[in-house]
């Protein structure tokens, strides 16, 4: 399954010191995956390849109990080769394993 959407980029409350930034996956499409694939594996997560403007990577997208939603995070690496950061909104493509 692959998909497309835009996410304005967030920082985990608790980790901000960590500066973990993630994106959250739209709740339809969030649902759609859930359904598409099944029982996940470890912690819920689902395996994906992203892109995000000119970087792709593999990862995991992973269930958020408060929203209902996946989130995706985003390395730093990625986020200073692209020039965003958490208030940002970005285009992801994400296309499961």
């Amino acid at each position: 399954m692959r998909c497309t959407f835009v996410s304005e980029l967030w920082t985990w409350d608790a980790r901000k010191s960590d500066s973990w930034t993630f994106a959250t996956v739209p709740p339809k499409l969030s649902d759609e995956l859930r359904a598409r694939n099944g029982p996940q594996r470890g912690f819920g997560s689902i395996p994906v390849e992203v892109t995000i403007g000119e970087s792709s990577w593999s990862t995991s997208i992973f269930p958020d109990k408060k929203s209902g939603c996946f989130v995706l995070p985003l390395k730093a690496a990625i986020r200073n080769v692209e020039g965003i950061s958490a208030g940002d909104s970005v285009e992801v493509t994400l296309s499961t394993r």
